[in-house]
């Protein structure tokens, strides 16, 4: 990592307010918890629920008669509390599974609001959804990794053979329950979280990645979600804003107001990817100097909200405001014939200018990416030597200090932070 950009703090003046258990309850019970629960319960729902009986089960009978090894596994709770708690190591890998150890953990941006409680998300969990690993141990059948390798772990579980998979939407494994991730507690199927000693791969040859060399674990950390999704917001039409010559620009937009303390680390993700890809006129519009200046340093031409309406329109528009103004804003300032692609929302309703976007044939793109198809594509731009994602984070700790790590991103400004063995 260059010494440029490892351990450089974004602020020392901006600090966040966690939600204790009463407010956080209060956010469970809004529109966009239920929201996100219909998704998850849309598919599957029996399984689901049934698992998660299964490892309720489990954790209590492991806690007052323990039959297996314990380990680590870094929790936040209501208030930002960030502990470590003893929790048993995941049963030896099924056929077809593996069990590995995460050596570099990056924060993605909706873990700093998820540990405040600001949002949908029940707490207490263990965090982290993007990480490097090495096997430890593999179930019968495995054949593309063996115990010591060096693996990019996806943040979503999918099984690579069922009809989705087959067609590349890994983000959406039919083998699974919906939205069944790493990282995010029991509305993703309680699958752990990458900040712990050891972490269940359920489909192997499928999932994991083998690192190639010369990629350092911190570098690669990001990929299994924030990273591939910044590919993904650029890759799809970078051949297309090439072909506009002198009109090939991209806009990404961030925090223009107040918002939750999302961490920022896709957006300047998507810049790097767009100047790896050939496209020079990358702008970045938010409010915050600091970020104004890191986005400068990465060559991306940033700028504060009052400038966006002296901008012209771009053909491209990258919305990464997390508000739900954000995706109005982003279209407005779309090109006819344009892409306005978002990075997402956690809320259950947002408006839209639909006639705007007709008059002017806007395409909107918004959704899950899907991390392990896009995984080797990332890869091969870094071998390339033409992106370099680790210039994107700004703080660094070990696993071992994860509580105090972890405690400076919740309430500090890092813009993405990585964990390394």
């Amino acid at each position: 990592m260059p010494d440029s950009h490892a351990n450089k703090p974004i602020s020392d003046q901006h600090r966040h307010r966690a939600r204790g258990y009463v407010r956080h309850l209060a956010t469970l019970l809004g529109p966009d918890t239920a929201a996100g629960m219909r998704v998850a319960l849309s598919r599957d729902a029996g399984p689901r629920l049934s698992r998660g009986y299964r490892l309720a089960t489990d954790s209590i009978r492991e806690r007052w008669r323990p039959t297996r090894e314990r380990m680590r596994a870094l929790m936040v709770s209501p208030g930002g509390r960030v502990h470590w708690r003893d929790v048993p190591v995941p049963p030896p890998p099924a056929p077809g599974g593996a069990i590995v150890h995460p050596i570099a953990v990056t924060t993605c941006d909706l873990d700093r609001p998820l540990a405040l409680g600001m949002s949908p998300l029940p707490l207490p969990l263990c965090p982290g959804h993007e990480c490097v690993a090495e096997v430890v141990s593999i179930g019968d059948g495995v054949r593309t990794v063996a115990p010591g390798d060096r693996v990019v772990v996806p943040s979503q579980i999918s099984c690579g053979t069922c009809t989705s998979c087959a067609k590349g939407y890994t983000a959406h494994c039919l083998s699974v329950p919906p939205v069944s991730m790493y990282g995010l507690g029991v509305t993703t199927g309680s699958w752990g979280g990458a900040i712990s000693d050891l972490l269940a791969v359920p489909y192997a040859d499928a999932m994991l990645v083998p690192l190639p060399d010369g990629i350092s674990p911190a570098a690669a950390a990001g990929l299994g979600d924030n990273v591939s999704d910044a590919y993904r917001r650029i890759a799809p039409h970078a051949a297309g804003l090439l072909a506009r010559g002198d009109d090939a620009r991209v806009l990404i937009l961030c925090e223009l107001g107040r918002r939750p303390p999302y961490g920022t680390g896709l957006a300047l993700s998507t810049g790097l990817v767009a100047k790896a890809l050939g496209l020079p006129d990358v702008h970045l519009v938010d409010r915050r100097p600091a970020l104004r200046r890191q986005a400068e340093e990465l060559g991306i031409q940033a700028h504060s909200p009052d400038e966006l309406t002296k901008l012209p329109l771009a053909p491209l528009v990258v919305e990464a405001t997390g508000t739900r103004s954000g995706m109005a804003t982003a279209i407005r300032h779309t090109a006819p014939d344009g892409d306005c692609t978002s990075i997402g929302s956690l809320h259950s309703g947002i408006t839209i200018p639909a006639s705007l976007m007709y008059l002017r044939d806007i395409s909107l793109h918004i959704g899950l990416p899907p991390a392990r198809t896009l995984i080797p594509d990332v890869l091969d731009l870094m071998t390339s030597g033409r992106f370099h994602p680790e210039h994107v984070i700004t703080d660094e700790g070990s696993l071992d200090d994860a509580e105090n790590t972890m405690r400076r991103y919740i309430f500090g400004d890092s813009v993405k932070t990585v964990f390394v063995e």
